[in-house]
């Protein structure tokens, strides 16, 4: 009786909820969405951006706190010596979802990202919901990325013999024994003011943007080039023993559950590619240019992280990189020999991760952008500045938020949620191509990622496998995000919609 009264109560409700199932599940049409990527210059963004650029600016976002600070921290925390391991398995799970962003990115070459994509395979709601989880992926993307650029900048003041004081110098909350506590700081100031810098610059234009990206680029891949090289004459084989620790009884930490779990948490430093399909609307030749950037500036990324790791945990015991700099640690342990590539260092990770910052808020500004032009979010946020070609209001609103983030919240939180954003883009992407191979086989792709459905499905699985691996407290809050989009859109989204 009691199954009954159950089934009956599903039944009315699917009656209720029925007339609303077309405005839910509705999806754009892909030849409205190629008209619009063709409006670049009479009103909207300006392509300006070469396949070179595209590179440029996907090393730009992949290369940060992944090298800088994440892989002393995975490692001691963990995966160990293994964490090469984990870049691994994560950059084979990047490379899957590369392709199938490339088959994306050249057939739909708008902003937007995968919250374009979803809206052409899956509907609405659904473009919703990971057009939400993008502004919580890029939010706290930059904001973690900011936090970790005030480490480096203060330990450099700290060399100067400059000291601020400590009710600027860290985040208003921390996370410690699962519990928040108040630091009794007021904000992390250094982290807000770089974020404040790179809107400045991001309002400046997307062809300044990208210079300025390319110069820092070139400084920060030098600086690891020369940790590489150099570091490679200091590293004891004996650090790298035993490579896979043995696991602490308790899941995720050292073992094979340790190192999928150090896949899942340094898989937020291969965020860049996604950021890089945001541009396609300010690409010149976007069929062409973004399956190069995407899948070049991924290869050449993987390769560093899984080198700079190796050096690392070879310079160094990895039980002592728990620390925010961990190449810093692994250059002064390694004496006079190195001491003169610290400043570099230091140089390099500031522009490295100066980089990220901005390629992650051009990123975050262009998704606020293409929900916004759909009706999802009120329509100011979509407005164009008419000289400089950029979402000026996006960008805005993005610059004070991320400040607000940064300044509040510790790296360590920031960087999980990040993590778990990402990971459950890169698997509706991949589940997105087989589902437009089956009901649009027509369409013209410049670009076919191969072996679908094969390649896609296993990019899905090892995404959902390390998605898997975070901790709870991390699914918690993701839930609490996604809970919170919904009542935006239930209330303002699918009343405004242009879908209608």
């Amino acid at each position: 009786m009691e199954n009954l009264c159950v089934f009956k109560t599903i039944l009315i409700f699917v009656k209720i909820s029925n007339p609303m199932n077309d405005k839910l599940f509705r999806k754009k049409d892909i030849t409205a969405i190629l008209k619009e990527s063709e409006k670049s210059n009479n009103g909207g963004l300006k392509r300006n951006l070469t396949a070179m650029n595209l590179v440029a600016l996907g090393i730009g976002a992949i290369v940060g706190a992944g090298i800088f600070v994440i892989t002393g921290q995975a490692a001691a925390e963990y995966a160990g010596p293994a964490l090469t391991i984990s870049f691994i398995i994560s950059a084979i799970g990047c490379v899957l979802a590369g392709l199938c962003y490339s088959e994306f990115a050249a057939m739909i070459p708008v902003s937007g990202s995968v919250y374009s994509y979803c809206y052409t395979t899956m509907g609405e709601l659904m473009a919703w919901f990971i057009g939400w989880t993008l502004i919580l992926e890029y939010l706290f993307a930059c904001s973690a990325v900011a936090s970790a650029w005030s480490d480096y900048m203060l330990n450099l003041l700290e060399g100067w013999n400059i000291h601020l004081p400590q009710q600027l110098a860290q985040s208003t909350f921390n996370y410690v024994d699962d519990a928040w506590v108040f630091t009794g700081s007021i904000i992390n100031f250094p982290a807000v003011f770089i974020v404040a810098i790179i809107s400045s610059l991001l309002l400046g234009g997307i062809k300044q943007s990208a210079m300025v990206n390319n110069i820092m680029v070139a400084i920060k891949v030098g600086v690891i080039l020369l940790f590489i090289g150099f570091g490679l004459s200091y590293v004891d084989v004996s650090n790298w023993t035993p490579y896979i620790p043995e696991n602490t009884g308790e899941f995720g930490h050292f073992g094979w559950s340790g190192i999928m779990r150090g896949a899942g948490i340094v898989f937020f430093a291969y965020l860049g590619f996604d950021a890089l399909s945001t541009a396609a609307q300010e690409t010149r030749n976007p069929q062409k240019d973004m399956p190069k950037g995407i899948l070049i500036s991924l290869i050449v990324c993987a390769l560093l992280y899984v080198a700079t790791t190796a050096v690392l945990t070879g310079i160094v015991n990895y039980t002592d990189l728990n620390v925010k700099a961990p190449i810093g640690v692994a250059i002064d342990s390694a004496g006079a020999g190195l001491a003169w590539l610290s400043p570099l260092i230091k140089l390099g990770a500031i522009a490295g991760l100066s980089s990220v910052i901005l390629v992650m808020m051009l990123g975050q500004t262009r998704i606020y952008y293409a929900i916004s032009k759909d009706g999802l979010l009120p329509p100011v946020i979509a407005k164009v500045h008419s000289v400089r070609g950029v979402p000026h209001n996006a960008t805005i609103l993005a610059g004070i938020v991320t400040a607000l983030i940064t300044g509040l919240f510790p790296l360590q939180v920031l960087n999980e949620l990040v993590s778990i954003g990402t990971l459950l883009a890169f698997t509706i992407v991949c589940i997105g191509v087989v589902l437009l191979r089956h009901t649009q086989p027509n369409l013209k792709r410049p670009f076919k990622a191969p072996w679908v459905p094969f390649l896609p499905l296993l990019g899905a699985f090892i995404c959902i496998a390390q998605m898997v691996a975070l901790p709870i407290p991390t699914w918690i809050r993701l839930i609490g995000w996604t809970a919170v989009g919904f009542i935006v859109y239930f209330t303002y989204g699918i009343k405004h919609s242009h879908l209608k």
